[in-house]
């Protein structure tokens, strides 16, 4: 874990100075976390080679529960959204974390919202969906665009 921190550490590092050249502080905020979801995903990509090739899909999936007690898989967070896009769930606005409880009640997916988030970004991005403000907490809510 600490290898992985010291090369976080370094690559930090290296942006530093384009990231500080914005003079937004909410511009610098945006693009870090852009570049960290970007990491992430590789680092999700090079996991998920190295588990195929060294492990069977049972081992795997008795680690991650990523597999039902059946032994048929779940479906991933964006099979998941967009079945809810295709559903009339998002004609009223939803927060993340009432998405994410919708998920884990309906389709036995216990999603993080930091998996949920950039996802929902992304469709907030294709206009599928709108990301708006709540006046009640000041948190993004998620509705159909």
């Amino acid at each position: 874990m600490s290898k992985h921190i010291e090369k976080l550490k370094k690559q930090l590092v290296e942006i530093s100075e384009v990231v500080n050249s914005f003079r937004s502080e909410s511009v610098q905020v945006r693009v870090v976390d852009r570049l960290l979801d970007a990491m992430i995903e590789l680092e999700r990509a090079d996991s998920d080679s190295e588990i195929f090739s060294k492990r069977s899909i049972k081992h795997r999936s008795e680690e991650e529960g990523n597999y039902s007690s059946k032994g048929v898989k779940k479906p991933g967070a964006t099979k998941v959204l967009n079945q809810l896009l295709s559903s009339d769930f998002f004609d009223t606005p939803h927060s993340i974390s009432s998405i994410a409880n919708y998920c884990k009640d309906n389709f036995d997916s216990d999603f993080k919202t930091s998996e949920l988030s950039g996802i929902l970004l992304k469709l907030a991005n294709e206009n599928k969906l709108k990301r708006e403000r709540s006046n009640e907490n000041n948190r993004f809510e998620y509705v159909r665009a």
